[in-house]
C-alpha cells in the first residue's frame, strides 16, 4: 500500500491486516525512526542539511523493529519505544530528505524484504509496489487532496496533545509530497498495475469496505 503522507494508508492497513490476520508493516515509521536517531546524534545541521558521511558510519548501529501493547503497535529504535517522539513535527520536517538518501533507502528495503519474506503481510510506504515488493499480489496507491491531508494530520497532533499550526501542516504535506515524488531514488508513484483510493470524502467503514473487496477479489484469483 503506497501514497501520501497523511492519507490514512496506516490506519487502513492495520485494519485489513487485523480483520485478515496478517501481520502490519509501517515502513513509514522505520523512516521516522532513522530520522530521530540522526536528529539525537547532530546530524541534521541548524540549516537543514544532513551529515551522510557521519550518518552511514554509524548506520548499522540503529536498530529498529516493532512490538504490540494493547492491540496496538509501536515502534522500537534500539530497544527504545519511540512511537510518540517519531509522529510529532520535527521528525516530520526532516524525514522526506533522510529517506531520499540512497543508502538509507537501501538498508530500510532489505530490511522490509526480510520482514515480509515469510508473506501474509500488507505493507505500507511510498515504493512498496515498484521497489519493495514489486510482484505483490494485491497493489493500492492512497491520495487525497493535500489540504484534506493536512486536517487529518493536525487533528491528530492536537489529539496527542500537540499545539499544531495548520499552515505549518499544510506546507510540511505540501514539501515531503515534492520530495517523495522528486528523490532520485525509489521516488513515490504509481504502480502501473496499483489501484487508485481517493479516500477525500469517504468515511473510515467506506475505505474499510472498499480495502475489503478488493482484498478478497484477489485472494480468490
Amino acid at each position: 500500500m503506497d501514497g501520501h503522507s497523511s492519507c490514512g494508508k496506516s490506519t487502513m492497513a492495520k485494519a485489513l491486516a487485523k480483520a485478515i490476520g496478517y501481520t502490519y508493516i509501517d515502513t513509514g515509521a522505520m523512516y521516522r525512526a532513522v530520522t530521530l536517531y540522526a536528529m539525537n546524534h547532530g546530524f541534521i545541521r541548524n540549516d537543514g542539511s544532513i551529515d551522510e558521511e557521519s550518518l552511514l558510519k554509524e548506520l548499522p548501529k540503529i536498530k529498529i523493529s516493532f512490538g504490540h501493547e494493547d492491540g496496538k503497535q509501536y515502534t522500537i529504535l534500539n530497544g527504545e519505544n519511540v512511537e510518540r517522539q517519531i509522529r510529532g513535527m520535527e521528525v516530520s520536517s526532516h524525514v522526506s530528505p533522510i529517506s531520499a538518501i540512497g543508502f538509507v533507502r537501501e538498508a530500510m528495503v532489505k530490511l522490509q524484504r526480510e520482514m515480509g519474506s515469510k508473506g501474509a503481510v500488507i505493507m505500507d510506504g511510498r515504493d512498496i509496489g515498484t521497489t519493495v515488493f514489486p510482484n505483490a499480489e494485491l497493489k493500492i496507491f492512497v491520495t487525497a487532496s493535500d489540504e484534506i491531508r493536512a486536517r487529518r494530520r493536525y487533528d491528530e497532533l492536537v489529539m496527542k496533545g500537540d499545539n499544531p499550526v495548520y499552515e505549518d501542516v499544510l506546507k510540511n504535506v505540501r514539501e515531503r509530497d515534492y520530495i517523495d515524488s522528486h528523490r532520485a531514488v525509489s521516488p513515490l508513484r504509481k504502480a502501473d498495475d496499483a489501484l487508485v483510493l481517493d479516500n477525500s470524502n469517504m468515511t473510515f467503514q467506506e475505505q474499510d469496505k472498499w480495502l475489503m473487496d478488493h482484498y478478497l477479489k484477489a485472494a480468490s484469483e
